[in-house]
């Protein structure tokens, strides 16, 4: 099992330098990776944000080997082959340690509609599944070419390739129980499942497992990622609560620092406590 952390990158984490300082204490406590939200508008007045791509240089300037990633990137809001090159960037300046996190954006509104681009769901998530056919074509560092609905490539060889053979690991986001994406996730390398309004239990990452499985045609490693939150007042209680998700075939556990749930000091405050791990 391995365990994160999660920020937005608004608000009191919109500054690249806070991120990158963020993500050196996460490695100096003890956490195995460091992810941020991307998001180029959240509301209508929106806070202060960054650029995730801008943060995770910084992040990996500052860091020397826990895993950093995006959760989630809007792939159909970005331009496929702009956003192979920033990636393939971050993978080489890191040594390899670039994980990225892909869904079809959220909030709708805000991500797409108040900048006159495709809302609709089944248009974006074929928009996502091109968009990841590009990446993986263009991280191959062999001759490339693309015609599809939304996107056109002439043949092409992007180089350098990403540090990481045979490319960047994607992950997949969902909302459960919807069941299109994780049949997406089987195609890729992890699955980072959501519930609208309340956690997952294990039984239900337990069913996302098996439908992810009964989908997957590799045999390659997959991650199985579960959102959470601890509190690290009670590390015995914390560990148990964990517990049953790593029974369940969890992977990763992700915890969310937010300012929503306290100030910027006390989510550091929690971050230096350390993860939940199961010794």
């Amino acid at each position: 099992m391995y365990y994160g952390v999660h920020t937005p990158n608004f608000g009191d984490y919109g500054d690249p330098a806070i991120l990158a300082d963020l993500a050196h204490e996460a490695e100096d406590s003890g956490w195995d990776g460091f992810f941020i939200w991307d998001h180029i508008l959240f509301w209508s007045d929106c806070p202060p944000l960054t650029d995730p791509w801008v943060a995770l240089t910084a992040i990996a300037l500052r860091t020397r080997h826990i895993r950093i990633g995006s959760l989630v990137t809007p792939l159909p809001r970005r331009r496929p082959w702009t956003l192979a090159r920033q990636a393939t960037s971050v993978d080489r300046l890191s040594g390899g340690r670039l994980i990225l996190g892909v869904g079809i954006g959220d909030p709708v509104e805000y991500e797409y509609g108040w900048f006159g681009e495709p809302t609709d769901a089944k248009v974006r998530a074929a928009m996502l599944d091109e968009g990841l056919a590009i990446l993986a074509g263009l991280w191959s560092g062999e001759p490339f070419a693309h015609q599809g609905t939304h996107y056109q490539l002439h043949e092409m060889t992007f180089v350098p390739t990403p540090i990481q053979r045979p490319r960047i690991p994607i992950w997949v986001a969902s909302w459960w129980p919807h069941k299109p994406p994780l049949r997406r996730a089987a195609r890729w390398d992890g699955v980072f499942p959501g519930k609208e309004g309340e956690p997952l239990t294990p039984d239900e990452i337990r069913a996302i497992g098996a439908y992810v499985a009964e989908h997957r045609t590799s045999d390659a490693p997959f991650d199985m990622v579960v959102p959470g939150s601890t509190d690290s007042d009670d590390p015995a209680a914390d560990v148990a609560s964990v517990a049953p998700y790593i029974e369940a075939g969890a992977t990763w556990w992700i915890e969310g620092l937010s300012g929503w749930r306290g100030s910027l000091a006390e989510m550091r405050a929690r971050l230096h406590k350390g993860p939940p791990r199961i010794r």
